[in-house]
């Protein structure tokens, strides 16, 4: 069997074992839709080799390649396979449109069929193919992350660790052979049949097979980093349910995120803006250079930060709130009147408004956002949920770390430092507006590569699974998932 013929093979395995159920009855992703118009292409045998080939590498995208071909297309059907090949690789293979109410970012779009009729008069089919997929070093860290764990998947089905106690350092426990495979597999320990020295010092009975070791802790924290756990070192119940997560599990994830990067254009703008609301961090790129990485809050599980992309176009000074009447009634119709005086809320025409200042529940800086869904990005006075490794935590907006050092920053490289600094002065609330627009992207990606690791977060939100539905990758049809904001509920800080 071939290498990609194998990693298919695994593939299934990894999609259809433990909890994801059997592949084989989720239906399929055109079902129901209109047959498509003939193309007028001609395919010479060369071609239809290489489109046979390709598509045989699909498993390398993290798609099934049954999704293209059944098996014996040629003629238009083989053609036909080849331009839904091309454009799962070149704009994704679901439409994000129809599996989200809110999704604004922007989307790649490739013309496949001119593509493919060019690429047949280059006799480059197979090349053109390749080349369709995003071209970044994470992309291809991800589709690397992907045949991984889909091998591991195929060799061997991993159990559930039982996470009823913690382990700590130095101690002795019969799961500890267990977390060592687990480890062992993601390469965060040497394999097995390599020899390690003793440490100077060490006592032999420490290093037994069931006992936590000073080299099992240094691996468990890399693995804590790496999966958005406290990286303390001590196999709690999160860490532990994160080592059970299987192999399986992480191919699909990886898959995913492949589709999510599908999906968005090739050439971002290169001062921009990234917010991962499934890892609450935040990047800065100014001119095509990374300059900044910061920590966030977004949006609790149940009122989720949507996808969505807009610019700042001002910064906000010592903002006031005026907050929606869901969360006044809910949240603020409880409190004391001494509480409300306290922390400086009034009302004004029949809605609460909290006054500028350090209690304010938007800080002491804004960034105003130009979108439909009223998510903009702001200062806290919360500082100490920046020290938390879980930061899920808003009505939806995106509190960031060192907002006002921030802000400043942006003043500066956009030529109103001195109107920034003047209106921070003041008591009330002042506008400064940027002499450009920055955009923001709001992503939601729950496996990313950091520049140098593969990085894992829990998919709070449980979105993961309607793509996977839509990829074919879990059983049952997906469903297009509604913002609670753009319905009953609030967005707020």
């Amino acid at each position: 069997m071939s290498n990609s013929k194998w990693i298919g093979a695994a593939l299934g395995l990894a999609l259809c074992s433990t909890a994801l159920a059997s592949c084989s009855k989720a239906p399929s992703n055109d079902s129901g839709s209109a047959p498509a118009a003939p193309s007028g292409i001609a395919l010479d045998d060369r071609a239809g080799k290489e489109i046979r080939d390709a598509i045989a590498k699909a498993p390398q995208h993290g798609l099934k390649p049954e999704l293209f071909l059944k098996g014996g297309e040629s003629g238009e059907a083989l053609v036909q396979a080849a331009l839904k090949y091309a454009s799962a690789l070149a704009n994704g293979y679901s439409d994000p449109n129809k599996l989200f109410e809110v999704y604004t970012l922007p989307r790649a779009k490739t013309d496949v069929r001119a593509g493919l009729q060019q690429a047949l008069q280059n006799n480059h089919v197979g090349q053109w193919l390749d080349s369709l997929a995003p071209q970044t070093e994470e992309y291809k860290a991800l589709s690397q992350a992907f045949i991984h764990y889909a091998q591991l998947a195929g060799q061997s089905g991993q159990q559930q660790i039982p996470n009823d106690r913690p382990i700590k350092p130095g101690a002795r426990d019969e799961r500890i052979p267990a977390i060592v495979a687990v480890l062992r597999a993601g390469g965060y320990l040497p394999d097995a049949n390599t020899a390690e020295p003793q440490q100077p010092g060490q006592n032999p009975a420490a290093a037994a097979p069931t006992t936590y070791t000073r080299e099992l802790v240094a691996a468990v924290k890399q693995f804590q980093a790496d999966s958005g756990t406290k990286p303390d070192g001590v196999l709690g119940k999160e860490t532990i349910a994160a080592l059970s997560t299987g192999p399986a599990a992480r191919a699909r994830q990886l898959a995913v995120a492949m589709e999510r990067l599908r999906w968005l254009q090739r050439e971002p703008p290169k001062t921009r803006i990234d917010v991962n609301t499934a890892a609450t961090t935040l990047d800065y790129w100014r001119d095509g250079q990374h300059v900044d990485r910061r920590k966030v809050v977004a949006g609790e599980a149940d009122k989720p930060t949507p996808q969505l992309q807009s610019p700042i176009y001002r910064l906000v000074a010592k903002p006031t709130w005026t907050v929606p009447k869901g969360i006044g009634e809910k949240e603020l119709a409880k409190k004391s009147q001494a509480w409300l005086r306290d922390n400086k809320f009034v009302m004004k025409d029949g809605q609460y408004v909290q006054l500028s200042g350090p209690k304010n529940s938007l800080g002491l800086v804004k960034f105003d956002l130009q979108n439909n869904q009223q998510i903009y990005l702001h200062d806290t006075p919360a500082k100490a949920l920046f020290g938390l490794t879980e930061r899920h935590r808003s009505h939806g907006c995106v509190r960031v770390e060192n907002a006002i050092q921030f802000a400043t920053a942006l003043a500066q490289q956009e030529n109103v430092l001195d109107e920034f600094q003047k209106a921070m002065q003041q008591d009330d609330q002042s506008f400064v507006k940027l002499t450009q627009e920055i955009p923001v992207r709001l992503l939601y990606q729950t496996a990313f590569w950091d520049g140098s690791r593969i990085q894992f977060r829990p998919d709070v939100y449980g979105w993961d699974e309607n793509i996977a539905k839509a990829l074919e990758l879990a059983p049952g049809p997906p469903t297009k998932i509604e913002q609670p904001q753009s319905s009953d509920e609030d967005v707020g800080p």
